[in-house]
């Protein structure tokens, strides 16, 4: 069974190809918090991958000797166990069949080999998203999709397994940025190659009462006191590990040798039945 498309790849590529320098800097935030997290990592990476829709930006700004960058295509351009290290950049949340490529990305790497990925969560752009639904079902009297559908980080954690990946972690970043009104906000996400590469978007213009409505709603509900719309970006990081039996190994339930309230030095309460 063929797994139904997300995006269009060509509406992706275009998209991408618009992206202007000075928007880069939700990416460069990610970038930062991707190289805090690898300080953290106790560990000298020698064959370090990027997969990312914009690999020479990354690979310049990322102190990584060695690093080779690839695209994120449907297809990645690995080979099994080439690698200690994978970093996906911001890329996942456009992809169609995103378990596919942390399958393929642990596949690239050695035994005890580190995965780490960053991309924008469900709580991206949540007050764009329903301004928008409002104004079209208020206008038109339906819905049409505008914003890909971000996974939240509890189903994001999961995926992690499903991928084989040990020892997962997920956390997230959220960032709030102001705009003088909506119009502002989609100017930047086009900046940013961010805009509506909906496989099943509206093939025709969207009409201007509708962007108005929107406006409208969105100021309405969410102006702050000096009239700035606020926007929220969600960037959630996953880690995970390549399994390796040197890797700690969880124990047995009903296993344990020492009761905890012993190691906590207090009274232990049953419970009553």
């Amino acid at each position: 069974m063929t797994t139904p498309r997300l995006s269009d790849p060509i509406a992706l590529i275009r998209n991408r190809a618009r992206v202007q320098s000075g928007a880069f800097f939700l990416h460069d935030s990610a970038l930062d918090e991707i190289e805090a997290r690898l300080g953290m990592v106790n560990r000298v990476f020698t064959e370090p991958l990027l997969v990312g829709p914009f690999p020479e930006r990354w690979s310049q700004n990322l102190s990584l000797p060695g690093l080779r960058a690839i695209p994120d295509t449907d297809t990645l351009d690995v080979q099994p166990g080439a690698h200690d290290l994978v970093i996906h950049a911001m890329g996942l949340h456009w992809a169609s069949d995103p378990v596919g490529q942390l399958i393929q990305c642990r596949r690239a790497l050695r035994p005890d080999g580190f995965l780490l990925a960053c991309l924008f969560g469900g709580q991206t752009l949540h007050e764009l998203r329903t301004a928008l639904a409002e104004a079209e079902a208020q206008v038109t009297g339906g819905l049409s999709p505008r914003i890909a559908p971000m996974a939240e980080i509890r189903d994001l954690g999961a995926l992690l397994q499903r991928a084989g990946l040990a020892l997962p972690v997920a956390d997230s970043l959220k960032l709030t940025v102001t705009y003088p009104d909506m119009t502002a906000l989609m100017h930047d996400l086009r900046h940013m190659g961010e805009g509506n590469a909906l496989a099943h978007r509206l093939r025709h213009p969207t009409r201007r009462a509708v962007f108005e409505r929107a406006a409208a709603i969105y100021a309405a509900e969410h102006a702050l006191p000096d009239g700035r719309l606020p926007a929220t970006f969600e960037i959630i990081f996953l880690t995970g590990w390549a399994p390796d039996e040197t890797q700690p190994q969880p124990l047995r339930p009903g296993s344990a040798t020492q009761r905890l309230a012993d190691a906590l030095g207090t009274r232990e309460t049953p419970l009553k039945d």
